[in-house]
């Protein structure tokens, strides 16, 4: 959960996550320098990629692309560790698509290594990058005098600073319209409280069954997530740039399938499953899918409502497909809208009308 110690009254930040922060927005930490954390989760789009008309994001080296959609910065901080539910026998938590970080820390040391992303060759680079930044003093006065001495110390340093900031409240808003509406603080629409309801119905949408909408039992705001994994039977991308690089970072060329969780778990059970993302801000995060492949909130609604009965394209993997929670809905095109507006309602940053 968020961190609360040590807060710096102007910035509202610790030390530790003020140097995370810091960290998050450092172009030179990529090789060649000019992409940070923030290329592809900036804070103006819910610490998601900007690059809205790309599937997936842009790497630090021209013409190399990510294989998935990044998933948003925001509220990660909340997702579990990976494990099995062995009550429903189903795996919940991790981070990435796949499950396969166990933690903010371990999903931070990912990017900076990737060829497709930071590109990064190896550890030894990157404390030699940490130990030139102009504010490189503040790894010693929150870490100790050998901070940066070992790269494999500077770099948990790293992802330690970054996960900090990550758990603030800077990525933790939780003030978007629904947010102050359970607080009693704002009225929604009759579009807004026709799609919620929708948004719960266990005949209608269902969406909740997946995106729980109700605060925790401890009283944390919902995150929209129950972290688990479903192949909800998307449809490949052909846009996806991915499919077009060079072989000696994709050798499959367009014959790479993605498998998703099954290759985290090694188990072919799961092939084509990805972790149910947050709704937090969706509407600021398109496109959406693992893929990229749906650009629109009404398309993806559209998707879950008619995907068993449209003309839609097949799955990219036909195994494992939820067809018990969606594909044949029955909602009306109005039904589809009211949910879309009520998902509208999920972005943080909400202020009252002026009156």
């Amino acid at each position: 959960k968020p961190s609360t110690q040590d807060r710096d009254v102007s910035t509202g930040l610790s030390r530790k996550e003020q140097l995370g922060k810091l960290l998050f927005f450092e172009k030179s930490l990529s090789t060649p320098v000019g992409q940070d954390c923030s290329n592809c989760h900036k804070p103006e789009f819910a610490f998601a990629d900007p690059d809205t008309g790309l599937p997936v994001s842009k790497g630090a080296v021209e013409g190399r692309y990510g294989n998935r959609n990044d998933m948003p910065a925001a509220y990660a901080a909340y997702i579990p560790p990976l494990h099995k539910d062995t009550v429903e026998d189903i795996w919940v938590g991790g981070l990435f698509w796949d499950g396969r970080a166990n933690s903010l820390e371990e999903q931070a040391m990912g990017p900076p290594l990737n060829p497709l992303e930071m590109a990064n060759l190896d550890t030894v680079s990157i404390r030699d990058k940490l130990r030139a930044l102009d504010y490189a003093g503040m790894f010693e006065e929150i870490y100790g005098p050998d901070a940066l001495d070992d790269p494999s110390t500077a770099f948990n340093n790293m992802a330690d600073a970054i996960a900090s900031y990550e758990r603030s409240a800077e990525l933790n808003r939780f003030d978007s319209k629904y947010d102050h509406y359970l607080r009693g603080e704002a009225e929604l629409t009759e579009q807004e409280i026709r799609g919620m309801g929708l948004f719960v119905a266990e005949g209608k949408g269902n969406c909740a069954a997946c995106h729980p909408s109700s605060p925790s039992p401890d009283g944390t705001p919902p995150l929209f997530t129950d972290y688990t994994y479903d192949n909800l039977g998307v449809p490949r991308n052909p846009e996806n740039p991915f499919y077009t690089l060079s072989p000696d970072l994709n050798p499959e060329g367009f014959g790479y399938i993605d498998l998703g969780l099954a290759l985290t778990v090694n188990d072919p059970a799961e092939n084509g499953k990805f972790r149910v993302p947050t709704l937090r801000n969706v509407a600021l995060t398109t496109p959406y899918m693992h893929n990229g492949v749906f650009k629109t909130l009404f398309q993806v609604v559209a998707f879950y409502n008619t995907r068993d009965v449209g003309p839609w394209n097949p799955p990219e993997i036909t195994e494992n497909v939820n067809d018990e929670e969606l594909g044949n809905l029955g909602l009306t095109n109005q039904e589809v809208e009211d949910i879309v507006a009520f998902l509208l309602t999920l972005t943080d940053g909400w202020e009252p009308p002026f009156q």
